[in-house]
């Protein structure tokens, strides 16, 4: 939360030409906002608790690699943060490479471990000798080529012959390019998330989500279910569920989760008490809009109305009255 006149703080996964910045770029602008571009999603997660950025951007789902792994556990971990806003951002990528460079001379493919699982097909049919070289950000080898353009740097410092960039990257790093549209799916969208610390939390919508951490009580056989039973029975439909390594023992998990509903709704609100009573551990990762904004459909039961005159009529048995 940014302090009143205050000019807020972003922090990013960059540098420069990322799909990381054109999320922040709907979210904030350079005009209007401090931007801090940092190495790695946990760089930028850990200036929000640290106090040196007041948000980060970060990428917490692909349409092709599920969850980002390092996020969500992230969350799950440390000084509490809340999420406040969900933004979609369709991908597609180019081998790019220094002026020159031909298909054919390319041995070694800079790519972040994401970038190369969308491009893993394509990468085998027409680079099937290639090396895939683990890059830290969609465009940080980009970076680096163009300091060797540049006589910056000596080409022999860097460890690849071309890059998996975004498209708006190869003209920003004056770079050429080798092959255009290359990932295997065409339609992958990630979606990245704005973090920040603990507030207000936002009002509902009729289109929200709420994310948490779960963990199991114990290894017995009907435990996921009965978490599961905590939406079920309420009419809470959960888009995303994910098992993460608990961290203290083989075997133990976590689940991360993504619920349609809003933290405010009494069928939302009896799902966490529910969750709170049956599991050792619950964090709460905030209720924010979905990006598509559409209404969440209830089921017959599941309005608040109905918990209310469910609620009226218990409170009529419990004092007496007829019913």
């Amino acid at each position: 939360m940014t302090a009143l006149g205050s000019t807020p703080r972003y922090a990013y996964l960059g540098p420069a030409g990322t799909f990381t910045e054109e999320a922040l770029h709907r979210v904030a602008s350079a005009e209007s906002a401090q931007l801090l571009p940092q190495i790695d999603v946990i760089s930028a997660i850990e200036a929000v608790r640290e106090g040196e950025a007041d948000y980060a951007v970060v990428a917490i789902e692909n349409s092709v690699e599920g969850g980002v792994t390092a996020v969500l556990d992230a969350l799950a971990e440390g000084d509490p943060l809340v999420i406040t806003k969900e933004i979609l951002v369709p991908v597609s990528f180019t081998l790019a490479a220094l002026p020159g460079t031909t298909l054919e001379q390319v041995k070694r493919v800079a790519a972040h471990p994401h970038a190369w699982a969308q491009c893993r097909q394509w990468a085998r049919r027409r680079l099937p000798q290639a090396e895939h070289v683990v890059a830290t950000s969609n465009t940080s080898a980009a970076a680096l080529m163009a300091r060797v353009r540049d006589g910056a740097l000596a080409a022999d410092l860097i460890d690849s012959d071309a890059a998996l960039v975004p498209p708006a990257a190869v003209e920003h790093y004056g770079l050429a390019i080798l092959a255009s549209g290359v990932a295997d799916n065409p339609s992958a969208v990630t979606r990245f998330v704005l973090v920040e610390r603990p507030g207000r939390v936002p009002e509902p919508t009729g289109a929200d989500k709420t994310t948490l951490t779960v963990a199991l009580p114990d290894e017995r056989a009907g435990a996921l279910l009965e978490l599961l039973e905590q939406f079920s029975t309420r009419g809470i439909n959960l888009t995303r569920i994910e098992s993460r390594p608990s961290g203290d023992a083989l075997g133990r998990y976590l689940f991360s989760i993504d619920a349609e509903a809003h933290v405010s709704e009494p069928r939302m609100a009896e799902a966490l008490v529910g969750l709170h009573r049956f599991s050792p551990r619950v964090r709460y990762l905030g209720s924010y809009p979905k990006a598509d904004f559409v209404p969440t459909k209830l089921r017959p039961g599941t309005q608040e109305a109905d918990y209310l005159e469910a609620r009226d009529w218990v409170a009529q048995v419990q004092s007496g009255g007829s019913v």
